[in-house]
């Protein structure tokens, strides 16, 4: 069952609250008809566009245009916007109407069998004729309740639907879209959709949706801001800490040793923890095995750690090349008498790999050989008669695009 409908003794989704959580909440769309039986806008496209002129109002006006291209304006937008739109295809969109007007915050009384907390907004839209956002994946529960007139609305319910999102648009559009599910909204109608489920929705003639979306912060959003949280609670002086050092003895390596005083130096990783799993990848990779990749407490940590500490403090940074450089300069630059030199303001560190080293330059990641690591990282030129393999010469080559590395003559210092 993916359709229903409801009566005006039922509860709005038409069945009671417990069901719907049990059988359809963050796992399968529902449509319910009538959910809202004989309803009536809280609000009219006047009211919303009145309120897209606002400064702090978020609004976006969506229009599709011929070849299937998509053009995004972002708000606040005057009465003269709407006179020079086309007759057909464009969506406003406002964010946060809830909050703006009381009559479309007591929709969200309906809802009153989740969290209050979990509710993010009550988006209104309003299209004319044809109007869409495009085909598109929200990674959150939305209940698209539909106001006047119709919009059809299709799905894609397959568990392995395309999510690929095309690179020509502004807005995030899925790159194929192959509906399972059709239908057309009449007023009071609500389609529940669960996250990860592709969806598309077209206006017929002009119309209002009442887009109810729940907040559901990613796993990234949740660490960063309790990362910012936690960090206000370390005094200062909580440092990394090397007091045990040892002479080195490979220029610009992190070794296994430094590794483990970063782990000490964050505590809230569980240390025993992650100490126990780090000595397990180091002894499986001495054995000669990539034993560490894939491992979010060993690979994981490492590839942070580098890319973190060959970022420079200051606001200075490498420019990058104009345009990379092309396959003769680079080829030029092997014949003749050149050498590379790194930047100064690009820091530069290496760790051991399987088959050679990660190289780690002011935050970017390079793969490469352990002798070509050590000869960046030291303040020697680099003569390109040390830069033998492919790999290094490829890592080279990105270095000098990304501005790392700029190759000059040895005898005149001009560069290329």
């Amino acid at each position: 069952m993916i359709e229903v409908r409801a009566t005006r003794h039922s509860l709005p989704l038409g069945m009671i609250a417990a069901r719907f959580l049990r059988e359809f909440w963050q796992k399968r769309p529902l449509l319910v008809r009538g959910a809202f039986p004989a309803f009536v806008d809280p609000l009219t496209p006047n009211d919303l566009a009145g309120l897209a002129g606002e400064p702090f109002a978020l609004s976006r006006i969506v229009i599709q245009q011929p070849r299937d291209r998509w053009r995004l304006r972002n708000g606040p937008f005057a009465a003269a916007d709407f006179a020079k739109l086309p007759k057909r295809d464009w969506t406003l969109l406002v964010q946060d109407v809830d909050k703006w007007d009381c009559d479309v915050a007591a929709l969200l009384d309906r809802f009153d069998f989740l969290p209050n907390w979990r509710v993010d907004d009550v988006m209104v839209s309003y299209a004319v004729e044809g109007g869409s956002v495009g085909a598109h994946v929200d990674q959150y529960d939305v209940f698209l309740l539909q106001g006047r007139g119709r919009r059809r609305w299709r799905i894609n319910t397959e568990a392995d639907a395309p999510q690929d999102f095309r690179e020509d648009a502004e807005i995030k559009l899925l790159r194929e879209f192959a509906p399972t599910h059709e239908w057309v909204l009449e007023p009071g109608d609500v389609l529940y959709l669960p996250p990860g489920v592709p969806h598309h929705g077209v206006a017929v003639g002009d119309c209002l949706t009442y887009s109810i979306g729940m907040r559901a912060p990613s796993s990234a959003e949740l660490l960063l801001d309790f990362a910012d949280a936690f960090a206000e609670t370390l005094p200062d002086e909580l440092r990394f800490g090397d007091a045990d050092l040892v002479g080195a003895t490979r220029c610009g390596e992190i070794d296994d040793a430094a590794f483990e005083r970063v782990i000490r130096a964050m505590p809230w990783l569980r240390v025993a923890d992650r100490l126990r799993d780090f000595r397990r990848q180091r002894s499986v990779r001495e054995r000669g095995t990539d034993g560490c990749s894939g491992s979010v407490d060993s690979s994981m940590l490492r590839t942070w750690f580098g890319r973190f500490i060959t970022r420079y403090r200051s606001a200075h940074t490498a420019m990058p090349r104009t345009r990379p450089i092309t396959d003769a300069q680079f080829e030029r630059a092997f014949r003749g008498s050149n050498e590379g030199v790194r930047n100064p303001w690009s820091r530069a560190a290496w760790m051991r790999s399987p088959g050679g080293a990660t190289l780690f330059v002011a935050g970017t990641e390079h793969v490469c050989s352990i002798p070509f690591a050590e000869l960046v990282c030291s303040r020697t030129p680099m003569p390109p008669d040390r830069v033998r393999s492919r790999k290094d010469r490829d890592a080279l080559r990105n270095l000098i695009d990304l501005g790392h590395v700029t190759l000059r003559t040895s005898k005149s210092r001009s560069r290329i």
